[in-house]
């Protein structure tokens, strides 16, 4: 992997980890395109992109870094003091609660899958296709009726259940975890900005423990891709990421997601029309 393909790889990462439009998808898609994916080593690429992915990871870090500081601070001081029923606990401590529960399917799913998410399957663009089409009505459905009057200091632990369990559909290529974790989010009845919001914040602890994972999975195969184009992918997929998390959460507050369903839809029937 080269300078420009590691480069052109942390743009697309950035630009798409958290819009709603699949990064896997496109980064997928590029990696096929710019034959860096190798049929015999699947593998290679899986943790490629997680590797990659904790450039967007620290984006999220550093733009909500005050957020996460409280809810840290607020989660040790008196969080557990939450499990009490006698204790309702700051809305920061419940927050910390509410991003494990929401964590704890996709730690179970994944690693009860890690294999098979390495695998071929995950790096077929068929399934892609199908994924953001799929994924892009039921985001409609979502939009079309979710109701929109809560705000994130609103979200208790069935919510947090049920947004972390969508977030395990992510882990089929071209859903999304954005857009699988905002549609619940909406269908929950959140507001679409307060939906991303979350969405980022329970992101973290996925994306932190995928990409650790993965990295060193990742070493044995740094001689072939380049230990500097690594740091380009990461860094500039980091950059890139920040911006786009701050245009979405903009974006949001006062228009729908529809956008990005058409966009779905288009790159998925683009995708499927390139595999006939």
């Amino acid at each position: 992997m080269n300078f420009i393909e590691a480069l052109i790889l942390g743009i697309i990462q950035g630009l798409t980890e958290f819009i709603p439009i699949s990064s896997t998808a496109h980064l997928t898609f590029a990696g096929k395109y710019l034959n860096l994916i190798k049929n015999n080593k699947p593998e290679e690429w899986t943790a490629l992109i997680a590797v990659i992915q904790l450039g967007t990871l620290i984006a999220v870090l550093i733009y909500f870094w005050k957020e996460l500081f409280e809810i840290v601070k607020s989660f040790f001081k008196e969080g557990f003091f939450f499990l009490k029923k006698s204790s309702t606990g700051s809305q920061n401590a419940k927050l910390g609660w509410y991003i494990i529960i929401g964590t704890i399917p996709v730690v179970i799913i994944g690693l009860a899958f890690k294999k098979f998410i390495e695998g071929g399957f995950t790096k077929d663009l068929t399934v892609i296709g199908i994924s953001l089409v799929v994924l892009a009505i039921i985001l409609f459905f979502g939009e079309k009726f979710g109701k929109k009057n809560k705000s994130i200091e609103n979200v208790n632990w069935k919510d947090a259940l049920i947004i972390g369990t969508a977030q395990t559909i992510a882990l089929i290529p071209g859903s999304s975890r954005s857009g699988t974790t905002i549609t619940a989010a909406l269908f929950c009845g959140l507001k679409r900005e307060d939906a991303a919001k979350f969405s980022f914040l329970l992101s973290i602890p996925a994306i932190t423990a995928s990409g650790l994972l993965e990295l060193i999975e990742l070493q044995q195969f740094i001689s072939t891709l380049g230990i500097t184009s690594i740091l380009v992918a990461v860094i500039s997929s980091a950059i890139v990421g920040y911006l786009s998390i701050e245009f979405l959460l903009k974006y949001l507050r006062n228009h729908t997601t529809y956008i990005f369903i058409i966009y779905r839809i288009t790159a998925g029937l683009f995708i499927l029309s390139t595999t006939l």
